[in-house]
């Protein structure tokens, strides 16, 4: 099998799941409090909203890709 196949299906794998989650989540540290030697942070947790037309768009280019590198 070619790599660029192999690229291809593990690409339209992976952008298959990224429109079915619609979203990726993280966790950040944002400090509290900063006095001498008291420290304080908080974990906030927060979400990114891909378009999903980007998503849709990447998931054409990297089927096309896939058949490119069938041929």
């Amino acid at each position: 099998m070619k790599p660029i196949t192999l690229i291809g299906i593990v690409s339209v794998v992976l952008g298959t799941l990224a429109l079915a989650d619609q979203g990726i989540n993280y966790t950040r540290q944002e400090k509290i409090l900063d006095i001498g030697p008291i420290h304080a942070t908080a974990e906030k947790q927060e979400r990114i909203f891909p378009p999903p037309v980007i998503g849709a768009l990447a998931l054409v280019g990297r089927v096309v890709s896939l058949v490119a590198g069938a041929k």
